[in-house]
């Protein structure tokens, strides 16, 4: 997700945030980092927050796919700590490859417009997401979105929203084959494979949805076109697992 940060003669404000927070609620943005960097430059602020976010995601994602819940505790008397560890690796991969890639793939379409752009986390999505999770093996992910700062065209601004649902549509689109074609007697790496697939459809459909404040929404203002081609394919693909039905009974069964 992207949020865009203008500053204003005599005031300053956050535009189109999913959460209508304060800026120091949300987006905390220590004194002297609104200078645009070098491409592909991080801020230490940056980095901590999106090592945090990662890492929390990972063992949200772990408590639900691996079903090490209180509710899958409750119904079933048991939970299986070996079944967490086995399952953790995967999950970090596939977050890894997933929001990670989705964010910076953000972040380097606006350093590439020459906009100061940094991801930050947001604290109290990321608390909810692990509880939810922990509780009731839901996961509902709202780690935080990237910022930019600067001034952007309407096209621009439009490419920079389809970066991070493009990027994960790219790696569905690879891992899908691999994980039908290669990998999808192999246990482990067709687990891994499937997974990484499933988690990048996920976000990148979600994204995708034509409403504010998502990025769907501001990829269909500048090009219908373009919002049409990435939407379709998320949807054909996710609707290609459920259709088989063999790659989510792995996770959801």
């Amino acid at each position: 997700m992207v949020i865009r940060y203008a500053a204003m003669p005599e005031k300053k404000k956050f535009y189109g945030s999913f959460h209508d927070l304060s800026p120091r609620e949300y987006m905390y943005i220590p004194k002297g980092t609104l200078e645009v960097g070098k491409p592909g430059s991080f801020s230490r602020v940056e980095l901590c927050h999106l090592l945090i976010a990662i890492a929390v995601l990972t063992v949200a994602f772990t408590c639900t796919f691996s079903k090490t819940n209180l509710l899958f505790f409750l119904l079933k008397g048991s939970v299986s700590i070996s079944s967490f560890l086995y399952f953790m690796p995967i999950a970090f991969i596939g977050i890894v490859s997933a929001f990670f890639v989705h964010e910076l793939s953000h972040k380097f379409m606006a350093q590439k417009y020459r906009l100061w752009s940094e991801f930050r986390m947001y604290p109290r999505g990321l608390v909810v997401s692990l509880f939810l999770a922990f509780l009731t093996g839901l996961v509902f992910a709202a780690p935080g979105a990237v910022m930019f700062r600067g001034d952007a065209r309407s096209k621009e601004y439009g490419r920079i929203a389809a970066a991070g649902p493009g990027a994960n549509i790219v790696i569905a689109v690879v891992t899908y084959v691999l994980y039908y074609f290669v990998f999808y007697d192999i246990a482990f790496w067709g687990l891994l494979v499937g997974f990484i697939c499933l988690v990048n459809l996920l976000l990148a459909t979600f994204n995708l949805i034509p409403l504010d404040p998502l990025d769907g929404r501001k990829v269909f203002v500048t090009s219908e076109l373009l919002w049409f081609v990435l939407f379709s394919t998320s949807v054909l693909l996710l609707g290609g697992l459920f259709v088989s039905g063999n790659l989510l009974s792995q996770f959801f069964v």
